[in-house]
Parts: C-alpha cells; structure tokens; sequence
C-alpha cells in the first residue's frame, strides 16, 4: 500500500542519522527498519509518497508513531532564531531525520555496546546479538533475526559477549539482563515516569551513564526535551557555542535539535579541529 507523509522525512538521513543500527538500504531506493517482530520495507516512490509493505493497521499502531508523525518538525524548525546561523545550518542539513521511538529494550544493549565503539562496529554487534540469540522474523523477505528478548539473550554467558567483541562491555550486558529479568527495571513501566526518574532508573544499570541514559531516553521513549552530549556534540558546543549548551532553551525540540547538530559534525567534519 501507499501512505502520504507531508511533514519532513528523509529515510537516508534517518538511516545515517546515528540513532538505529539495523536500518538496511536496498539499491532500489527501499530502506528496511525493524522493531520489535515487526518488519518494514518502505520507498519513496513520489513526493511525499512512499510505498509500504505493511496493513494500513500496523501502519498506524506501529509504524506511524516509531516514525513519530504526529510532530511537525518543519513547525520545531522555525524555532531557531536568525542569530543562530550554525543551528539553522544544520536544521537545514539535517532536514528529514526524526527521533525514531524504538524498543526500550533494544535501545538500553546498543547504547550500552556503543561506548567507545564506532558505527559500523556498534552495527555488527548489534547483528552478532540478534542472529545467535534472537528469533527469526516472519515478515522479512530476506533473512533477518529479531533483536533478542532478555530472555533470549540470557543463556549468553560473559565469555560469550567477550567472544563478540563487547570486552568491557559484557558484564554491563549481564547486569542489564539480570535487572530486566529480575524485575528490579521495568522498562516498559518506565514509561509512564518523568523524564528526571525515567534517567535516574536506567542509571542504576552497570555501565549507563549520562550519555547513554539520555540516547536511551530520547530514542526509546521519545524523551525530547533531553540532549545526549558525546564526543561530536561537545566538539561542537565548546568550538561552535563557546562552551555553551545550545539545547535547553529548545525545551521539547532539544533532543531533536540535537540529531540535526550530530548530523551536520558527521557530514561536516573538517570544520572541527582536532
């Protein structure tokens, strides 16, 4: 089926936006994302519309809100005043990206296997975790595993997470598995928290601080009033803003005006010294 979407949406730069890890690009100008057990093959085939290869249902109870759709990004973009040339620079360049609202689950083991990893790696233990663990997905039409449930993912012993090149970050991997099962984090309950407990809670997971409770936070329960500062943002806030946060005063668009700045650091990144 086809679906209309008028506001800002670029499925390249939501792929290479740093947020999902699973998205897979097709010659053919399709682009394949999965949550959860469910699959999406999605193309732009004109001007807003773009074939799809769910129901109009799961679309709607799926899709349209993993996609956050019912924001409009183009109105967050006409926040940023004339002053702030180099926001406006990257509002522009980053147009078509959105905050994807992704597992929690998920989320919570690949920004605890990000640190210190760059992309491609983070994206090939991502896979490792879900073709030895996880449950192969019914809708794909090519083979493809469903990232694994903590239950999954519990046989896996720490020798195992070393052998996939997780190193330090293996033992972080087993305490979030035994919280989740345990039932001392409930990451879908969390939900319903504000955002101050929501990141105080994912903190008490071995190996998730600041940066990574905010990712987690942002791209799995939509939290954009919250800004993650990594390397390329804090490069970015001490040679571009003097040291000075430029997020918070966007209130509710923080997070997003945080995607458009790490894109534009990404595709830009011989303006930065070393």
């Amino acid at each position: 089926m086809t679906v209309q979407i008028t506001d800002d949406f670029d499925l390249k730069k939501i792929a290479d936006s740093g947020q999902c890890f699973r998205i897979k690009a097709f010659p053919d100008g399709t682009y394949r994302f999965i949550t959860g057990n469910q699959v999406l093959y999605i193309r732009k085939i004109e001007p807003e519309l773009y074939d799809i290869s769910c129901s109009e249902e799961i679309w709607n109870s799926v899709w349209y809100p993993y996609f956050d759709l019912d924001r409009s990004y183009s109105e967050i973009r006409k926040r940023i005043g004339p002053r702030d040339q180099y926001m406006l620079a990257a509002a522009e360049n980053g147009r078509g990206i959105r905050i994807l609202r992704q597992d929690p689950w998920e989320m919570l083991i690949t920004f605890i296997i990000s640190q210190q990893k760059t992309i491609p790696a983070i994206k090939a233990a991502v896979e490792t975790l879900a073709v030895c663990y996880g449950s192969l997905a019914a809708d794909s039409t090519d083979k493809l595993y469903c990232f694994p449930t903590p239950w999954q993912l519990s046989v896996a012993t720490e020798e195992n997470l070393r052998e996939y090149k997780l190193g330090y970050r293996a033992p972080y991997i087993m305490d979030a598995i035994r919280q989740v099962q345990g039932k001392q984090i409930d990451l879908y309950g969390l939900a319903s928290r504000s955002d101050r407990k929501l990141f105080e809670t994912l903190k008490q997971i071995a190996g998730v601080g600041d940066k990574v409770a905010n990712c987690i936070c942002l791209f799995a329960y939509g939290r954009t009033r919250l800004a993650p500062v990594d390397t390329w943002i804090k490069k970015v806030i001490d040679q571009k803003y003097k040291g000075k946060n430029p997020f918070p005063k966007y209130k509710d668009g923080a997070g997003i005006m945080q995607q458009y700045i790490f894109y534009y650091a990404q595709t830009h990144k011989e303006e930065f010294q070393v």
